[in-house]
């Protein structure tokens, strides 16, 4: 596909590849989340939406102290379940705190102290190129990986390094391909000879429009064009890569550039709400210019991938398919949240593999940019079904006619000023004030939008067409949407 030149009131929104009709059969709204258990779950464990369950789980961990020992998203079961550590005794009554507020709570062996000091471990003895390692919750234990290439002595130095640490904390298992950076030539952005999937639109911090790539994409080339050969339409202000993470900030050369908060998957055009930290377990989406949109799970959080060019670390790890020249690609949620930027991994999706993205919150925080145009039109629940997709892809609801609202619904477990999520008086779970909030305690108990209508985020307030509720958002950050374009 071909594309058009950015100019004043326009944006990049060409679609990259062929979208798979697989992921985009399952790329719907998701039914309203209960807040009462299912069948055979306890009375206290919430039935929750994937976004309200990373959030749930980022207030937990901040309750649960030294006892928090890492979260999952139970997509069956649409179940948070939160590992606990050393809450013998429990005199701070934790566990009971934790479970009213809405999670599924297990005692696991080890804590996040632990996990994170055999990571390091391997960090010091097993740095080998080809390998890669995250923290999976799942199993409580240290997922390690060694591609094609490790073989002989460096196989031996890493299996040693694993088997040290002993098999209830850390597992090791060989991939068929090899870990590289996923960059190639071809039909996206272009810069330097080099080819990448534009991610997501941000405002930088002096309020100049500009988006995020991936870092190895920023290292390879200073401008980058929307067409090969093509004239420059942006330039890269910063990059990181290798190490402490895979990612760019470059600014459009046109300062009147448009950045729409959506990505575009070819088919439809999804409204990105807001930036949400990764759960494991959660499904998400990848869209990028070689393989289009894909679809899989969270794996790892927290990776480490040892590259030929060096180590990169705080990675998320997936079962998602990729391919060379996906590279920056936009990794979002079913209901409009932004994940990650695809860096690179191993296989293809033709027999599958590895891929680790660069977490868009950590992204954004490092260069100082907020998602979109820094809040102006924001889609959490959009007009007509922005970022509310059916089967067919129009937005419309097949048997009332009527246009599809994407707007969230109140969330769960928000934590108040106590920090116990606790409502004081009545001694229920405060409920959270939806997807819109990203991780936020909301004073109000969860009241929402009723209109559905747009939101802006940008230091933590959410405001409705039809007046305004206040979301304090934890973490400050802007939700206002991005948009992904090849």
């Amino acid at each position: 596909m071909s594309h058009k030149r950015v100019t004043k009131r326009k944006a990049i929104i060409a679609a990259g590849g062929v979208a798979a009709l697989g992921a985009a059969a399952i790329l719907l709204p998701q039914a309203n989340a209960s807040q009462d258990g299912g069948a055979g779950a306890t009375a206290s464990v919430k039935t929750l939406k994937s976004g309200d369950a990373s959030n749930l789980a980022a207030q937990l961990e901040k309750l649960l102290g030294d006892a928090f020992a890492g979260a999952y998203y139970d997509d069956a079961g649409k179940q948070l379940v939160v590992n606990v550590t050393n809450v013998s005794g429990d005199k701070n009554n934790v566990v009971v705190q934790a479970e009213r507020a809405g999670a599924k709570v297990r005692q696991v062996e080890n804590s996040k102290a632990e996990l994170e000091a055999a990571a390091k471990t391997l960090k010091a003895k097993a740095t080998v190129p080809g390998t890669s390692w995250a923290v999976d919750p799942r199993t409580n234990k240290i997922l390690v990986t060694a591609d094609s290439t490790v073989t002989g002595r460096k196989w031996d130095r890493v299996d040693s390094t694993v088997q040290s640490l002993g098999a209830s904390m850390a597992t090791i298992r060989k991939s068929a391909g090899t870990l590289k950076p996923l960059v190639s030539g071809g039909d996206a952005i272009f810069g330097g000879g080099a080819r990448c999937s534009l991610g997501f639109n941000v405002t930088a911090g002096d309020g100049s429009p500009a988006f995020l790539t991936a870092g190895h994409c920023g290292v390879a080339a200073k401008q980058w064009s929307d067409s090969e050969n093509g004239q420059p339409i942006a330039t890269v202000d910063q990059a990181t890569f290798p190490g402490d993470g895979d990612f760019a900030l470059v600014k459009y050369d046109d300062a009147n550039t448009q950045a729409p908060s959506e990505v575009n998957t070819g088919q439809q055009k999804v409204a990105i709400n807001q930036a949400a930290e990764a759960t494991v377990g959660t499904q998400v989406f990848r869209m990028g210019s070689t393989t289009g949109l894909k679809d899989g799970q969270v794996l790892g959080l927290d990776a480490t991938v040892n590259y030929p060019e060096g180590t990169v670390t705080g990675l998320i790890q997936t079962d998602v398919c990729a391919e060379p020249g996906d590279s920056g690609g936009s990794l979002f949620t079913q209901d409009g949240q932004a994940i990650g930027l695809t860096s690179g991994g191993s296989g293809d999706c033709t027999v599958g593999g590895e891929t680790f993205f660069q977490p868009v919150t950590t992204a954004l925080a490092a260069v100082g940019a907020t998602l979109g145009n820094g809040g102006g039109d924001a889609n959490g629940g959009g007009e007509a079904g922005a970022g509310a997709v059916d089967a067919n892809g129009d937005g419309i609801d097949d048997n009332t006619g009527e246009a599809i609202q994407g707007g969230g619904e109140a969330g769960a477990g928000a934590v108040d000023a106590n920090g116990d999520g606790i409502d004081d008086n009545t001694g229920e779970a405060i409920q959270g004030g939806g997807q819109a909030g990203a991780g936020g305690a909301n004073e109000n108990g969860g009241d929402q939008n009723q209109n559905g209508g747009k939101q802006n985020q940008n230091g933590g307030k959410q405001n409705g067409r039809q007046g305004k509720n206040q979301n304090h958002n934890q973490n400050g950050q802007d939700g206002s949407g991005v948009n992904e374009s090849h």
